[in-house]
């Protein structure tokens, strides 16, 4: 169904107005030809993400890409001598393994999200304590920002046919200095409890943000670019 609209811009300086004609389309997005485009063209199939993150879940939403979350739940505990890394892409992998032996979609996407800083993997934060001890590492200092990524696509004929590809993202960021005032202050927004680093760069700490080398999406949580990329593999 269309519905038109006519906008009437006057032209301050030379008192003209300009008739400029438009169409809204419901159900789906046109192209410039007047071709329907819908997700179906561009994605391969529905994602299964094997996480609860509602960042993770609205970055899929925000680029159209139709998905089902469904958590699950593994030992996320560092092994001896694993680096960054090999960390994150092993949990992504372990998750979206784990979810599609329950659910058995066709392709399953997994993530894991770390901040490192002088080679120390910086989790979730165990308590507010944590937390602050966690931003006075980060402040006046560039920091890494890692995410795992991990697609399994299960064909028709069960795990005999199971595809599997992983990688990782890297993105810098740089805080600027925080005083203790603005440690304490930001720690009791609440924000920092669930997120790696003990912190949110689409939050309360985008005041301290002063620098971002590589994908923002990456530190908000999915690089979304690189599942993209990843699945057309497949």
């Amino acid at each position: 169904m269309s519905h038109e609209r006519v906008l009437l811009i006057q032209n301050p300086k030379s008192k003209i107005l300009n008739r400029v004609e438009f169409s809204l389309k419901r159900g789906g997005a046109t192209s410039y030809q007047g071709e329907r485009m819908t997700e179906a063209k561009l994605f391969k199939e529905r994602l299964l993400l094997a996480s609860q993150s509602p960042r993770r879940a609205e970055i899929l939403r925000s680029v159209g890409w139709p998905f089902e979350a469904f958590a699950v739940e593994i030992d996320e505990t560092p092994r001896a001598g694993e680096g960054p890394s090999a960390y994150v892409e092993r949990l992504a992998r372990e998750k979206a393994e784990a979810a599609a032996r329950i659910r058995h979609a066709p392709l399953v996407l997994g993530a894991d999200t770390t901040v490192v800083v002088d080679e120390e993997i910086l989790g979730k934060p165990e308590s507010e304590e944590d937390a602050r001890r966690m931003l006075r590492l980060l402040t006046n200092r560039w920091h890494e920002v890692l995410t795992g990524v991990a697609l399994v696509s299960v064909g028709e004929g069960g795990e005999d046919h199971t595809r599997l590809r992983v990688a990782h993202e890297r993105t810098r960021v740089r805080f600027g200095t925080m005083t203790e005032r603005e440690i304490d202050w930001y720690v009791r927004t609440g924000e920092p409890a669930d997120k790696a680093g003990a912190y949110a760069v689409q939050g309360h700490a985008a005041l301290f943000i002063e620098g971002i080398e590589g994908d923002y999406w990456n530190v908000v949580g999915l690089p979304v670019r690189l599942v993209y990329k990843l699945a057309n593999e497949l």
